[in-house]
């Protein structure tokens, strides 16, 4: 500003003054600027719509949509062919056969294995029941969230509220993993009831806690800003001690008093001889080819999910997210029902495992992709961010994989009951 003036600085260009000094001279610069407050009915959440909506992403997010509704437009092409023609054919054929006395009956196909389809899996029926429950209660946490924000009873803005939330969802989820995993593992005939109800307590949380606090140990000795503090630590030990492991004993009772699941055959006292297979219809193929139509409807999302959390942009689409875990789900569910009806027509009726790896190798999938994020799209400096990178990607990974997993297993066993319970067997 001119030298003398006494109305005070003025940001116009009538008044700038060239910058120049003499030599071994300091040049004394004056800067201003105004601040004009003006009061706003806008909401505070609402403040960014200005910049986010109408953006050329909102495309991509639509185009990523159709992409996964065209998975399980195909899908369920392939489910109601075989619903509609084959399976209502064979039942009938079945029934036919039945009901004539002196016919000769000529099983073939999944009717062979209708004494053993229902027997309890005979590798760790508790492992199996543990997934399943905690598969359930992520699934459920993370859809009330979703819900959640989508009505506005959460901001997408405010990431650390929504991290919050989440992790207290899943705490109070923990009686839909008690609820499952005990229906589950008493449908096994186990017996030993309360290590199952321990072990779906303690064991996925105590993996991730376990995982996190020993990172957390390595970040506090690099000075690193993003590790926690030791009061952080103590709540969410709390959270998961105090509230979670009670809630899930308490969701375990419920379904350990509840009735048994019935079954429309009985279970055969000898196994049943399976053929040999060819390699393509046997783990670890057969799993990898099932997880690829799960992640592949959820791939184009995740890239955006993956930037708001690496990248520091924002993620703001709630409703397609909330779409996108619809979509997943209803994925999962189809690719589990085709697998299995294709593995009881080649009289395997070692379904349980299967069911739940076919959908939970989407996970493998993810984790490759958050290697291709790391090599083509951040810019990480040092071994430390890396290490981070890859140590919160894992879990992430393998919470996806288990509500995968989950969602084909339990889709598998009612599309069991549902065809066995409409054949006439003695």
């Amino acid at each position: 500003c001119p030298v003398g003036m006494t109305e005070g600085p003025k940001n116009s260009p009538k008044t700038y003054l060239p910058l120049r000094a003499s030599k071994g001279q300091d040049l004394k610069v004056t800067f201003s600027y105004e601040v004009e407050w003006v009061e706003s009915s806008l909401p505070w959440s609402d403040r960014w719509d200005v910049y986010l909506k109408d953006t050329p992403d909102d495309d991509i997010h639509f185009f990523a949509i159709v992409n996964s509704l065209m998975i399980v437009l195909f899908l369920t092409g392939a489910i109601a062919t075989i619903m509609i023609r084959t399976l209502r054919k064979d039942i009938s054929m079945y029934n036919e056969m039945a009901m004539m006395e002196d016919a000769v009956h000529d099983e073939t196909g999944w009717k062979l294995v209708h004494g053993d389809v229902f027997r309890p899996p005979s590798f760790s029926p508790m492992a199996l029941s543990v997934l399943v429950g905690n598969g359930a209660q992520i699934g459920v946490a993370f859809f009330i969230s979703m819900l959640a924000a989508v009505l506005r009873l959460l901001n997408p803005i405010k990431k650390g509220h929504t991290l919050t939330a989440l992790v207290v969802l899943y705490v109070l989820s923990g009686c839909v993993a008690g609820y499952v995993s005990a229906r589950v593992y008493k449908f096994c005939d186990a017996k030993n009831w309360r290590l199952n109800t321990i072990m779906t307590a303690m064991a996925l949380p105590g993996v991730l806690v376990g995982i996190f606090t020993i990172l957390n140990i390595f970040l506090s000795f690099a000075g690193a800003a993003t590790a926690v503090g030791f009061f952080t630590l103590v709540a969410l030990f709390g959270l998961w001690v105090c509230v979670s492991a009670p809630l899930v004993f308490a969701g375990a009772f419920l379904g350990l008093k509840a009735p048994k699941i019935e079954i429309p055959t009985k279970i055969n006292q000898v196994s049943r001889y399976i053929p040999e297979m060819p390699w393509y219809a046997t783990p670890p193929v057969s799993c990898l080819l099932g997880g690829i139509l799960p992640f592949g409807s959820v791939c184009i999302e995740l890239f955006f999910i993956m930037s708001a959390l690496w990248l520091h942009q924002i993620y703001y689409v709630m409703g397609f997210l909330l779409a996108v875990l619809l979509i997943l789900a209803a994925t999962c569910a189809q690719v589990s029902i085709v697998m299995t009806y294709l593995q009881l027509c080649s009289e395997d009726h070692r379904w349980w495992w299967k069911s739940f790896f076919n959908c939970a190798s989407a996970g493998v999938y993810l984790i490759l992709y958050s290697l291709w994020f790391l090599a083509s799209r951040l810019e990480l400096v040092g071994v430390l961010p890396v290490v981070v990178y890859l140590t919160y990607m894992s879990m992430i990974s393998l919470l996806f994989s288990i509500f995968c997993g989950s969602v084909g297993f339990l889709c598998a066993f009612a599309f069991n009951k549902t065809i066995y319970g409409a054949l006439k067997v003695d």
